[in-house]
């Protein structure tokens, strides 16, 4: 049916005028009526969807019976590919540091930094993969190439740790010999090609970590009575799956490599993730898909020149015709329903502002919908929650190069078992578990007697939950590595930083990994699942990156934070070690946990700040527009 453009009556368009001794605030206050609705050139864009959640196939053709596809089946096949990337992930965040330092003889600080670089790529680089996916590939698509560029660099990796081209000579190369530096250090050429790989590797991630959530959670209906409680259990399961992965990497990745080699360790990542590969293509006809909306960067942008190109409008003009929107339930962006004007960021409100000068037909970088702006808004209003795990993720980072250092001196007997010193991180992963796995039967009615809340606790208080946990996990690694330190000291061991005290265990470092994975299951699922259900909806996969942005921007801080402190506490000269000295009992990796502590703490304040500020998105009205027409030319609504 032919549509027409919906006009704005001429009271409205004779307000200003009449009300001129009303102050400008005034009508800040009521831009809620300033509503004209227009069906042309925006709708040619993306056709119109109602509410953005309207599933297609693989063909971008409408699901005519959504009982054959989606729901919890479609979910597993999905599941398979976030585990074998973290088990992946971990499994070269562990072995890694010591491959490099062991085979390729690099020193441990900068083996650590190396793959702290690796760490942050893979999160990092997620902006890239959330944009691919919501402008133009879609989440499947974008997961299905980027999985391949992650077995393609695991398997660069699996040739350099088997093939002996690719490493230095190891003849005559002992433990003494590490630790004097004086084994054949490896060529320029052999660190280019694993660094490549590596790097490679990492980049493979950023089609994966922020879609691969987001695409598990399109698998639901959003007009079901259960989604929200489906989407709850979901984020946790997925995070379950994670922790599967990490756990498998700890234990049986390692156990590999101490049996059968480097080669063989790094060769079961890339078989691990060969198969997650299959299985998720064997999901295909079960799958629900979203179409991509458009480059969300080129809309973003259009807010911004278009607010700048108006920035002297003013609301009481004479010029004013009304905030620009399409009409009806439909949005003009493919894959995104509308979304309702919020007072928030009011300046961004004039890129949306239609004067009588833009005329018929104006151009998108002078004129953008209310939908439009809103979504900038949103996207500017998230930032600061994922911006306040990053203090959460330094701490992750430097627990897993870290901690590996402080258990080489620890005994890790237990009983007549020996665990290896790479096996330690498990534990994070197994109070992970353990938590998930009595997550709905404890902490939720425990919580939901204390909040009220249905569901224990809200996404923001579940964040600030992992926070605090997180603060007191590194304040307690300040005080046993304060006590690790003095004894080797006192017991004669502080020249071998590589010999294990057998009167210390290392299981005191359970305390540090346990409140850690504690946190993390309070701080990281609650924050995807807030950045998911808050994200635009033509945009989720960027909100999804945002959690893992915000990971490689912890890796990253992590690295600075360690150059930085090896710089201003060390000297030379003077024979004066660094606090990250390479034999841990000379440094003092105490005050750094001190100084993380105190890093934490302000974090904290600052995001209570913010949780405390966060209105959280109202959900779309299906007769938003209609209501707004009729608030215009005052028809009851």
């Amino acid at each position: 049916m032919e549509t027409k453009e919906i006009k704005s009556p001429e009271v409205l368009s004779e307000m200003p005028a009449r009300v001129g001794g009303i102050s400008d605030s005034f009508h800040r206050k009521k831009l809620g009526i300033y509503f004209k609705e227009s069906d042309d050139r925006r709708t040619a864009i993306g056709g119109g969807y109602i509410g953005g959640t309207t599933p297609v196939n693989i063909r971008g053709k409408p699901i005519t019976d959504l009982s054959k596809t989606g729901g919890w089946i479609a979910a597993f096949f999905i599941f398979g590919n976030e585990m074998a990337e973290r088990m992946a992930y971990f499994g070269l965040s562990v072995n890694m540091v010591a491959f490099m330092f062991y085979v390729m003889h690099r020193p441990f600080s900068s083996s650590a930094n190396a793959v702290n670089i690796f760490l942050g790529i893979s999160q990092a680089s997620s902006v890239l993969g959330g944009f691919l996916a919501d402008a133009y590939l879609g989440r499947y698509w974008t997961i299905a190439i980027f999985t391949t560029i992650y077995l393609a660099g695991l398997t660069g990796i699996t040739l350099c740790a088997t093939m002996s081209t690719f490493v230095p000579n190891q003849d005559q190369c002992n433990q003494l010999s590490l630790l004097l530096g004086n084994c054949e250090a490896a060529k320029q050429w052999q660190m280019i090609y694993l660094y490549g790989v590596l790097y490679l590797t990492g980049f493979g991630a950023a089609g994966i970590r922020p879609c691969v959530s987001s695409f598990g959670a399109d698998q639901f209906d959003e007009r079901s009575r259960d989604y929200k409680s489906h989407l709850d259990r979901f984020f946790n399961f997925f995070y379950l799956s994670v922790t599967v992965g990490a756990i498998v990497a700890f234990t049986m990745v390692v156990y590999i490599q101490k049996k059968h080699g480097w080669g063989s360790a790094f060769g079961s990542l890339a078989i691990a993730m060969g198969i997650s590969n299959m299985v998720f293509f064997i999901g295909t006809p079960l799958y629900r898909h979203r179409l991509p909306g458009g480059s969300p960067l080129t809309r973003v942008a259009q807010v911004l020149v278009a607010a700048f190109q108006k920035r002297n409008a003013s609301f009481s003009s004479s010029e004013l015709v009304g905030l620009y929107e399409v009409p009806g339930r439909r949005s003009a962006i493919k894959g995104s329903g509308k979304i309702a004007h919020t007072d928030d960021f009011r300046f961004l409100d004039r890129a949306a502002l239609q004067l009588k000068e833009d005329g018929a037909d104006p151009s998108p970088w002078r004129l953008c919908t209310v939908t439009q702006v809103e979504e900038v808004k949103i996207l500017l209003k998230l930032l600061p929650i994922p911006a306040c795990t990053i203090m959460l993720n330094v701490i992750l980072t430097e627990f897993l190069t870290l901690s590996v250092q402080q258990a080489y001196t620890l005994n890790t007997r237990m009983g007549h078992l020996k665990l290896p010193v790479t096996c330690m991180p498990v534990f994070p992963g197994l109070s992970i578990f353990l938590i998930l796995s009595l997550y709905y039967s404890v902490f939720v009615p425990l919580s939901r007697h204390i909040t009220g809340h249905p569901h224990g606790a809200s996404q923001l208080q579940r964040v600030g939950i992992g926070l605090v946990v997180s603060i007191l996990s590194v304040a307690w690694a300040g005080i046993f590595e304060r006590y690790r330190r003095n004894y080797a000291i006192k017991h004669g061991y502080e020249a071998g930083f590589l010999t294990p005290m057998p009167n210390l265990s290392a299981y005191w470092l359970l305390i540090q990994y346990c409140l850690i994975g504690i946190a993390e299951v309070f701080c990281i699922v609650g924050l995807l699942e807030f950045l998911y259900e808050e994200a635009p909806d033509a945009m989720r996969s960027i909100g999804s990156a945002y959690a893992a942005v915000a990971g490689g921007l912890g890796c990253f801080a992590a690295t600075i934070l360690n150059s930085v402190i090896k710089s201003v506490t060390g000297d030379a000269k003077r024979g004066r070690p660094s606090w990250l000295s390479q034999n841990i009992n000379t440094g003092r990796f105490d005050y750094l946990y001190w100084l993380l502590t105190v890093l934490s703490i302000i974090n904290f304040c600052a995001f209570l700040y913010s949780a405390q500020k966060y209105k959280y998105r109202a959900k779309p009205d299906p007769g938003i527009g209609e209501q707004n027409v009729n608030k215009v030319i005052g028809k009851p609504v």
